[in-house]
């Protein structure tokens, strides 16, 4: 039996989604309890997979259940998959940084990874125009200037579309980095917030964090749109970018096709490349 797991997480004191030996992950937390509900060595499989300190407010992974697993599932007082979410969250603890919010079946041809077709992310910056707020200081990044907001919006328009993306990733090798950017814009929330709204078919790796400081960037006057876009066309890392902080990003929802389209999805993705995500 195949899973699907719907979580979130404040990725503040983890080194990120990835199994990595002797360093606090998010999915080696997670298969930990798994393996104390249910036995064995699971192994999750991820929609994206976040950097150190990076958030997720709607993750997603899938799970392969053994067969002694199964047994174990199904000889619980609820034999439930949805059942099985409340026994990890109480696994996790009573105030846990991570949490399993839905556990069900999957459908035939689900694959976390390989079968979605967009990513979506948030980023949250606080500049001058903006009160300092303590409790927002987990999820949000403070750029000490005053941001020209629709400068930055117009930035952000002009990245969109299907482009080789290498100067605003980080190299990694045999990792394609063409990518289509499906929506980057930036708004105000109530609280003056900046707030970037960046969803894609997929991302390499810093890809968001490293937009994100070409757009600070532009509001803070150092850029105009026209360099974000010859930056881009160049293909090459430059220091006219920052690659601003993982805390200031979060991960907030994970597109899929419909049921009968999820097997073809999943075929149609590994045929072109392997996903490094942000």
């Amino acid at each position: 039996m195949r899973l699907r797991l719907d979580l979130a997480y404040d990725g503040t004191d983890f080194r990120g989604w990835a199994r990595q030996p002797g360093l606090r992950t998010v999915q080696g937390v997670l298969e930990q309890a798994i393996a104390r509900v249910l036995g064995g060595e699971p192994q999750l499989v991820v929609a994206g997979r976040t950097d150190a300190g990076v958030h997720a407010a709607a993750q997603v992974a899938h799970l392969d259940l053994t067969e002694a697993q199964l047994g174990r599932l199904r000889k619980g007082r609820n034999p439930t998959p949805e059942a099985l979410a409340a026994r990890l969250n109480g696994v996790l603890g009573p105030y846990p940084d991570v949490a399993v919010h839905r556990i069900a079946e999957a459908a035939p041809g689900f694959d976390a990874r390989f079968s979605a077709v967009w990513r979506r992310y948030e980023y949250r910056v606080a500049d001058f125009a903006t009160a300092y707020d303590p409790l927002e200081r987990g999820r949000t990044t403070t750029v000490k200037a005053r941001l020209d907001v629709s400068a930055m919006d117009a930035a952000a328009r002009s990245l969109r579309g299907l482009h080789d993306f290498a100067a605003y990733c980080k190299w990694r090798e045999g990792a394609t980095t063409i990518r289509t950017l499906l929506e980057f814009d930036w708004r105000r929330d109530d609280l003056g917030i900046l707030v970037a709204n960046v969803r894609a078919d997929a991302f390499c790796h810093s890809m968001v964090r490293a937009l994100v400081g070409a757009c600070v960037a532009v509001g803070e006057g150092r850029l105009d749109a026209a360099d974000v876009e010859r930056i881009r066309d160049e293909g090459v890392r430059t220091a006219e970018i920052k690659v601003l902080a993982a805390r200031g990003l979060t991960l907030t929802e994970v597109g899929y096709p419909a049921d009968e389209l999820l097997a073809a999805r999943a075929e149609q993705t590994r045929a072109h490349r392997s996903l490094d995500t942000d």
